[in-house]
C-alpha cells in the first residue's frame, strides 16, 4: 500500500467526470487499498479517486461504521434533508453548509465486481453524497450556502 498526493481544488482533474471502471482487477484493489491508507493518514472521511489524480469511478469512506469501497456508485433514492457543516480534504481550510438528503440508497460494486446496495443516512448519507459529486466533477464549494472561517484549536 501507498500514500498517495491529494490533488487540491486548483487542478483541474477535479472538474472533469469520471469514467466508468470496467475491469475489477488488482490494479483497482491496490487503487483502494492505497485510498483507504491515504484517507486514514489524512484523517478524514471520504476520499474520491479524483482527488488522488485518477479519474475513475470509486470512493472510499469510513464514517465510523466500518469501511466501504464503492465503484461504480450511484445514489439511487433520497429522502430528507439536512444542512451541516462540510470540508474537504481537497480544500484545505474551506468550511461551509451545505444541505444534502438526510438518508439515501447507493448501489455500487466492491472491488472484485460484486453489486451491493446499502441505506445510508445523516453522516454516511452525506458523505457518500459528496464524494459521488467528486465523480462527476462537482466540489462541494459550488453547494456552499454560507462559507464559514474555523478557530484554529
Amino acid at each position: 500500500m501507498a500514500i498517495r498526493n491529494i490533488v487540491t481544488s486548483e487542478d483541474p482533474i477535479l472538474s472533469k467526470p469520471c469514467r466508468t471502471v470496467e475491469k475489477f482487477d488488482e490494479k483497482l484493489a491496490q487503487l483502494i487499498d492505497d485510498m483507504f491508507e491515504t484517507l486514514e493518514k489524512a484523517k478524514g472521511l471520504g476520499l474520491a479517486a479524483p482527488q488522488v489524480g485518477i479519474l475513475k469511478r470509486v470512493f472510499v469512506m469510513d464514517v465510523g461504521d466500518g469501511k466501504v469501497e464503492a465503484v461504480n456508485p450511484v445514489i439511487l433514492k433520497e429522502s430528507g434533508k439536512q444542512r451541516d457543516l462540510e470540508g474537504c480534504l481537497s480544500c484545505p481550510n474551506q468550511w461551509g453548509y451545505v444541505t444534502r438528503p438526510n438518508k439515501c440508497r447507493l448501489r455500487a460494486y466492491d472491488r472484485h465486481g460484486k453489486e451491493f446496495t446499502m441505506d445510508l443516512k445523516e453522516l454516511g448519507c452525506r458523505c457518500a453524497c459528496h464524494e459521488t459529486d467528486h465523480l462527476d466533477g462537482l466540489l462541494f464549494t459550488r453547494l456552499v450556502d454560507e462559507f464559514v472561517q474555523l478557530e484554529e484549536e
